[in-house]
């Protein structure tokens, strides 16, 4: 057992902290800028919460934080009260938020300089897998931080991986969200389509899944899409944020992405249709407004 800090009870983070106190069997503080939430999880997980980041953070052997942006993540590790100024020696902070890799080597840096270790480590697997404790993690660090931290973040992954130096992990969500991205264009087109050719989407599904267009997306999106509902997964908002990092970073690369540039395109129009709040796959109602 260790004695770990939460930072940020969102959507992800609060079902993440439970499985580290319930699963994981660790001493568990959290913080939440919303105090109540905080309450409301030390109450459900018989856990401790704290007034300030630092606070929750202080003797942890590790500090997770969870939070919306770059911005969120400075103030809330390095900022007034924020958990670094209370991280002991030795002790290592982990970031799940998704975020840029700028960020990462920056609070890398930083950690290193009050004697604490760092791993960018942002996740995969939206809501459900936070809720079920099978979120794919992505690392960045050193590898000896990332073996003394891998067995803690198991309690809630069903796979962990060492992505390369600082940074890394960050890099590697990228990816991550531009397949997913195209994936489901080309899903939203095929549906559409198929909806105006008059087939039975069910039965293509059933067929095509199995070959070479299957996909996740496929199989666990098809029937919500088809039914018109969007309320099953990673918010539009949250994509349209992760892609703005994505295009930033390519600008910095030299990548050509024209294909995802254009998906944020379109999710643009989704939240100016009012689905700011829609789960990604909402790009058919894009197609049949």
């Amino acid at each position: 057992m260790a004695k770990v800090a939460f930072i940020g009870l969102g959507v992800m983070g609060f079902p993440m902290a439970g499985h580290l106190k319930i699963k994981g069997g660790h001493d568990v503080t959290v913080y939440n800028r919303t105090a109540e939430k905080a309450a409301a999880w030390a109450e459900k997980f018989s856990g401790k919460s704290a007034p300030t980041p630092a606070e929750a953070a202080e003797g942890a052997d590790f500090v997770f934080v969870c939070v919306g942006n770059d911005e969120d993540l400075r103030s809330v590790t390095s900022g007034d009260s924020g958990a670094l100024h209370g991280m002991k020696p030795g002790s290592v902070l982990i970031d799940n938020t998704t975020a840029s890799a700028e960020v990462a080597r920056e609070l890398y840096a930083a950690a290193k300089q009050k004697g604490v270790d760092f791993i960018d480590a942002p996740v995969s697997g939206g809501q459900a897998g936070a809720e079920n404790g099978v979120l794919t993690v992505m690392c960045g660090g050193d590898e000896a931080v990332y073996e003394r931290v891998r067995p803690v973040i198991e309690a809630y992954a069903r796979m962990v991986g060492l992505m390369g130096p600082a940074g890394s992990g960050q890099l590697t969500k990228m990816v991550n969200q531009i397949c997913i991205a195209g994936l489901v264009q080309g899903l939203a087109e095929g549906l559409h389509f198929g909806k105006r050719a008059g087939l039975d989407i069910e039965k293509v599904v059933e067929v095509i899944s199995k070959g070479a267009a299957g996909s996740w997306q496929m199989e666990n999106r098809h029937k919500t899409m088809n039914a018109g509902k969007y309320d099953f997964g990673f918010a539009v908002d949250w994509m349209r944020k992760d892609l703005s990092i994505v295009l930033a970073e390519a600008r910095r690369n030299g990548a050509k992405l024209p294909v995802t540039a254009i998906v944020d395109q379109f999710y643009g129009d989704v939240q100016a249709m009012g689905g700011n709040r829609w789960d990604t796959s909402s790009l058919l109602a894009r197609l049949e407004k």
